[in-house]
């Protein structure tokens, strides 16, 4: 297979012209090429006056390939092959079915590659099935009655079920393939597979969720909603098995392989680890709000005379600051039309998020922004600080709003001058329940509003229009990590041998594809064990 990199189209031209440009590369005619497909595709927005279109394509040809390829004399063409996964040999000797506890990215595709492997894994969810699971969220959204074990952090699918399905990351494994076909096959849009910047959608992510789970109960594995894991069971530095609760009633099973893909917003769970004695660590996170602009403010940024485009959509950003002697601050999970969201999952705690549909339809464009925490500024060297530190800032919030889950709210130019918002301007914030206008400075910490201060005065000069008086800062954001790193050896193992620490909430991963990646280790790290 020959891979060409770098083919551009413009705005106007369209895919079909691929073929054309793809033989004249490589000096051949365009009847030798069986097949292309596209590999990446990326908008090139650098100079507005010639926004563009830049592709990879991957080609079969009725040639020799590494003839043409060494005649082609390109650095832009290569040859390559194409990406298989295979599932690693199963070595366990074990009668017990391995155990996961939680049912997001990192659950999920775990279970799927356990499954796949013949060992009938079971799926432990506290939360309910994706379709009960929304009519909870909505509730908590309209009338803010919240469910603490039903909402955007608990339930079938995880936290990234209420987000905007964004599937970028900064890692590299061969295993991000593995994880966008199965995300493919499940109903999520064929471009994932290719663009730059893949996202499925939060309208999407109910199908591509549920079919994932009829697979791996397909495959002889099961998912337990509404199953909690209560603790596990632990002899001699082994697990012997688990406590679980499901319907009111408490069980155990016997076990000795367990996942622990628990997510970043099990508080209670990482403190039934610590308790046990497994290894648990401070870990830096970030603290910030959510910014919202009218969507068209972005385009216009971003695109210039091409704002608007149908070809382009929504734009987006990514925008970093390091101040002299501060600590640095950075925009993250951008979502283009979207909304906020509000995703409080304990009492009396105030958090938001971002999400957008496929279509990215929306009149706003909202992004974290958000301020680097170190451990250094927790309140104490206790392993679990971190977790109290955020729980702090969230209840502060919560009560800062008028204690009924409405969130803190101030425009840009009210935080900028620090003080009061008073009253909304052209922007109209998004938060399903509700903002009441406040000064953030109340809520957040002071290192934190500073340097987000700084930052949107410098991010100003990158993207013009960031800030716009009118723009709506809410607040707080305090889960875009896990506070915690439960500790693992080279075999993916904590302390307490048998026990996989998983994904985001253990402090390996930060986004959905990454916590799938780190789910298909943790699963094949099982499938070497040989006991």
């Amino acid at each position: 297979m020959i891979r060409i990199n770098e083919i551009k189209l413009s705005l106007e031209e369209d895919e079909s012209l691929l073929k054309d440009k793809a033989a004249k590369i490589l000096k051949i005619n365009q009847k030798y090429i069986n097949t292309l497909t596209i590999y990446k595709k990326s908008i090139d927005a650098r100079k507005k006056e010639n926004i563009h279109f830049t592709y990879a394509v991957d080609l079969t040809i009725g040639l020799d390939e590494e003839q043409i390829v060494s005649k082609c004399k390109s650095n832009k063409v290569q040859l390559t092959k194409p990406y298989i996964y295979e599932i690693p040999e199963n070595k366990r000797s074990s009668k017990y079915r391995p155990i996961i506890a939680g049912f997001g990215p990192a659950g999920m595709l775990a279970g799927l590659i356990l499954a796949e492997a013949g060992l009938k894994p079971i799926i432990l969810e506290r939360g309910k099935d994706i379709d009960a699971r929304q009519k909870d969220v909505n509730e908590f959204w309209t009338k803010r009655r919240l469910d603490e074990e039903s909402n955007v952090q608990f339930g079938e699918g995880g936290a990234g079920t209420f987000s905007d399905g964004k599937l970028t990351t900064g890692i590299k494994s061969p295993f991000i393939r593995k994880v966008l076909d199965e995300l493919y096959e499940a109903g999520a849009p064929e471009e994932i597979l290719y663009s730059s910047k893949p996202h499925i959608g939060t309208d999407r992510l109910a199908v591509v969720v549920k079919n994932i789970r009829k697979k791996i109960e397909k495959l002889g594995g099961e998912v337990w909603l509404e199953t909690k894991l209560k603790k596990l069971i632990v002899y001699n530095g082994f697990v012997q098995g688990i406590q679980y609760t499901k319907n009111g009633k408490a069980s155990d099973m016997e076990a000795d392989s367990v996942i622990m893909a628990i997510g970043h917003s099990a508080r209670d769970t990482v403190e039934m680890l610590y308790n046990l004695g497994a290894e648990i660590i401070q870990k830096p996170f970030s603290v910030g709000a959510r910014i919202e602009h009218p969507q068209s403010l972005i385009n216009k940024a971003q695109y210039g005379k091409f704002a608007g485009h149908e070809k382009l959509g929504a734009a987006d950003y990514k925008l970093s600051y390091h101040g002299l002697h501060e600590r640095g601050a950075y925009t993250f999970c951008m979502c283009p039309g979207g909304t906020v969201v509000a995703a409080a999952s304990e009492k009396e705690g105030v958090i938001v998020n971002g999400m957008s549909s496929l279509a990215r339809d929306g009149e706003n464009a909202n992004s974290a922004l958000l301020v680097g925490i170190e451990p250094c500024d927790f309140p104490s060297e206790h392993p679990l600080a971190g977790i109290y530190y955020q729980r702090e800032i969230e209840h502060t919030a919560y009560l800062l709003a008028g204690g009924d889950y409405r969130a803190p709210a101030q425009l840009v130019g009210d935080f900028l001058a620090g003080k009061e918002s008073k009253e909304l301007g052209s922007v109209n914030p998004t938060c399903p329940t509700g903002v009441t206008l406040t000064n953030l400075d109340e809520c957040l910490p002071q290192k934190v509003s500073a340097t987000m201060k700084s930052a949107i005065v410098e991010m100003d000069k990158k993207l013009n229009g960031f800030n716009m008086y009118d723009a709506v800062l809410t607040a707080p954001e305090t889960r875009s990590s896990s506070s915690v790193r439960i500790l693992r050896d080279e075999f993916c193992q904590c302390n307490i041998s048998g026990v996989y620490p998983c994904g985001e909430g253990a402090g390996y991963a930060g986004g959905i594809v990454s916590a799938a990646v780190d789910g298909i280790k943790c699963a094949h790290a099982v499938l070497s064990d040989e006991h």
